[in-house]
């Protein structure tokens, strides 16, 4: 048992106030100043120990703190010997899972001299730095919520300028730090700054929705003057403050580490606890969330993976994590097309798009650009509710719940959403799947007007192709597979042909879709390719081409990519989705593709894919023209990088095929000698990449620097490519925590 801090919240006043975007001293742009006279944070226990933890990726530091009230993650940045001074300044961001909330602040020295002032969180008398802040409601609350957050201290180990604050959405604070720097008047100039006790100084917003508020104040200890207000900064010593930030939106039902796992994996919690809290932390009974701090919403694509890559370890039933991620894409699925929903934008940022489009809402917007999130959507069905026993007696119950979360679903149950999306499926796969059918125009297309539309959606991450790779050979004929099943299992009644059709169509798919996006170099072009691309490269890394001793295959990224490339001749990892997704009965096809992948696994870089620090997204090495050494470097996020969940997907892919050698249909591949010994030696030497970058693996990305050989290196910290903006990773991302269940077989 503990208690809740009983913590002086002291809201801004009528009079003497100062405005952060010189708006009016007594009232915001959104509503009144003055919140409530004053306020004590009640001490209310939460029946159980509150989480907390610690991660640090220098010059990032991240501090966890979760109870029944809410959950926080604060981070604090303070360059360190070796940063980029252009992109690493001092900043405080504290990021809220609900509302995908948060308040940031930037802070840079007095003198002027940029890297000369250092910030840290200090313990204090505790063993861990954050403390709770919690009020519960009452009313003189706008919105009837409790209010909740953290408090801490942070020392200054030199006098410091606050020069930027933003209180409200994390989006709203990411259109700032990767925006570049984009500010909005109308959330800027609601800030209102008041001083306050003991020297210190609040900043205070009311939202958008005029009634939601968060809060944020420094008050200086002992060894600290007070701080001074000028304009729109504010001038702090060196020295010590105690900081305290906090909100008062709905909070969701976060799932504990022990509910977040099935009872089968609960000593998950204490052989892995960093990754069993970061799973809690992004865990609610309404969703999962996909990363923090960047991303704290729902993601449709990143959760359906994540449960498939995490089923094994993944409470189920009613209340459990499986039936919030399948709800939660179900929920807010586009009624009209059968489109599943990319992202969820709620809270502040959601009625500021509004008032963007001339609308007073608050209601969440969301996005349905991407094409391949409706493709999981039938996989982690059939796999819960086909597979698994407690999702075969949970099925019915589930599929006969009403959405309520999506207005526009009012009225419709689970069953009739998921028909919806069956049916598209079904239906713009058919046109490929008819006699004469596999045409290029058949394929399927991003959307119209969309650069992105699968999981390498930033602006070059499939070369501005037009028709992606994994969606087509993988993603169409796995779905198409799993309605199959689900309709010989009784779903979808209204269409009982679909346990022959989807079938029939999995089976065109799967056997027609390779080839058109085949690449193969001969061997002595391939030497000619590399050896122009590393030294064009520059970082003086080998080229390695000794170990080209034959053809080099692989399948580009996408088809009609930019500058007229018919093929983005991009070596990649997306065949991980055909081996985790789909058991190919194509046996000749079968034996070069897992042939294929092994030898870009185990070759390296830039001849394959291998890196000491991982295995590579993207290698541009045979593209031949200068538009691949421009969009795919070690800075570009979809780049020469290292993605977690691909390594553990790659992994799970490849486990399944070697697998298939024991089974009771034995593909002819385990009969060759030489490919079979292949695909086990690139799945053994993927495991030894992902053992030798362990402490890695449950961040979202990272790259690497070449000193006479590869390190590991923060994507964030690297120079961005020109013209283009830092790109920060995640601490803790969703699927970044799936090898909590993927382990390495023993065959």
């Amino acid at each position: 048992m503990y208690g809740c801090h009983d913590d002086k919240l002291v809201y801004p006043p009528v009079s003497g106030a100062s405005s952060a975007g010189g708006g009016s001293a007594t009232a915001t742009a959104s509503g009144p100043a003055t919140l409530s006279a004053s306020a004590t944070s009640s001490a209310v226990a939460c029946s159980e120990t509150p989480t907390t933890f610690h991660l640090s990726d220098g010059p990032y530091e991240n501090y966890f703190y979760s109870d029944c009230h809410g959950a926080n993650h604060v981070v604090v940045t303070s360059p360190r010997d070796d940063s980029n001074l252009t992109i690493i300044g001092p900043r405080l961001i504290v990021a809220w899972p609900a509302g995908n909330s948060g308040t940031l602040a930037f802070f840079a020295p007095s003198n002027g001299i940029n890297g000369t002032l250092g910030i840290k969180l200090a313990n204090g008398t505790s063993d861990q730095p954050l403390s709770p802040v919690y009020e519960a409601a009452n009313s003189s609350s706008l919105t009837g919520n409790d209010r909740v957050g953290v408090s801490s201290l942070i020392e200054f180990n030199s006098s410091a300028v606050m020069t930027v604050a933003i209180l409200g959405s994390i989006r709203t604070i990411r259109d700032y730090t990767e925006g570049p720097s984009i500010l909005i008047p109308e959330i800027q100039d609601a800030i209102v700054i008041s001083e306050i006790a003991d020297g210190g100084v609040l900043l205070a917003r009311v939202w958008l929705d005029n009634e939601t508020s968060t809060q944020l104040s420094f008050t200086p200890t002992g060894d600290a003057g007070p701080i001074k207000i000028n304009n729109r900064s504010l001038e702090l010593e060196a020295g010590t403050y105690n900081f305290s930030t906090s909100f008062d939106y709905p909070q969701l039902t976060q799932l504990s580490a022990a509910k977040v796992l099935n009872e089968q994996s609960q000593d998950l919690i204490t052989q892995s606890p960093d990754q069993a809290k970061s799973l809690s932390f992004l865990s609610y009974s309404e969703k999962l969330l996909a990363g923090t701090w960047r991303f704290l919403t729902y993601f449709g694509r990143d959760s359906m993976i994540s449960l498939l890559l995490l089923q094994p370890v993944l409470s189920e039933g009613e209340g459990g994590a499986i039936e919030a991620v399948i709800g939660a894409v179900l929920e807010r699925l586009n009624q009209t097309d059968g489109s599943v929903a990319h992202e969820e934008t709620l809270g502040d940022y959601a009625t500021y798009l509004a008032a963007q489009q001339n609308k007073t809402d608050t209601a969440p917007q969301y996005d349905y650009k991407m094409i391949d999130s409706d493709y999981y959507l039938p996989v982690a069905m059939e796999a819960y509710f086909i597979r698994s026993s407690v999702g075969q007696s949970r099925a019915s119950p589930f599929l006969a719940k009403q959405a309520t979360v999506n207005p526009a679903n009012s009225g419709l149950s689970y069953a009739d959403l998921a028909l919806i999306s069956a049916e598209k499926i079904m239906n713009t796969s058919a046109p490929f799947a008819q006699p004469g059918g596999q045409t290029q125009e058949n394929l399927i297309h991003l959307k119209e007007g969309q650069i992105v539309g699968e999981w390498r959606d930033s602006t070059y991450g499939i070369g501005g192709g037009r028709i992606p790779y994994d969606v087509n050979a993988a993603l169409v004929p796995a779905g198409l597979r799993a309605i199959a099943a689900l309709s010989a299992a009784g779903f979808f009644p209204e269409h009982p042909e679909w346990n022959t059709t989807a079938s029939e169509y999995a089976q065109v798919w799967e056997d027609s879709t390779l080839a058109f996006f085949e690449v193969t170099v001969p061997a002595a072009d391939a030497r000619s390719l590399v050896t122009s691309y590393t030294q064009g490269a520059g970082f003086g890394f080998p080229s390695n081409v000794d170990n080209i001793t034959s053809d080099v295959v692989f399948h580009g990224l996408a088809l009609e990519g930019n500058n007229g490339l018919a093929n983005v001749k991009c070596m990649n990892s997306d065949d991980s989705f055909r081996h985790f997704l789909v058991n190919s009965t194509n046996q000749e096809q079968l034996t070069a593709f897992i042939n294929q992948t092994a030898n870009n696994i185990l070759a390296p870089y830039p001849v394959g894919l291998s890196n000491p620090v991982g295995m590579l997204v993207a290698n541009p090495a045979y593209g031949g023209e200068p538009v691949y050494n421009a969009n795919f470097t070690n800075n570009f996020y979809h780049g020469t990088v290292v993605w977690s969940w691909q390594m553990a997907m790659m992994a799970a892919g490849l486990e399944r095929q070697i697998a298939r050698c024991t089974s009771s249909s034995v593909p002819d591949f385990c009969s060759d000698s030489v490919v079979s010994a292949n695909a086990l030696a690139a799945y053994n030497h993927l495991w030894d990449l992902i053992d030798s970058n362990s402490n890695l693996l449950s961040s979202e990305v990272w790259s690497w620097e070449y000193n006479n050989g590869f390190e590991a290196f923060p994507l964030g910290a690297l120079p961005p490519p020109a013209g283009s903006n830092p790109t920060e990773s995640d601490i803790r991302q969703l699927w970044s925590l799936t090898f909590l269940a993927v382990k390495k077989a023993q065959f």
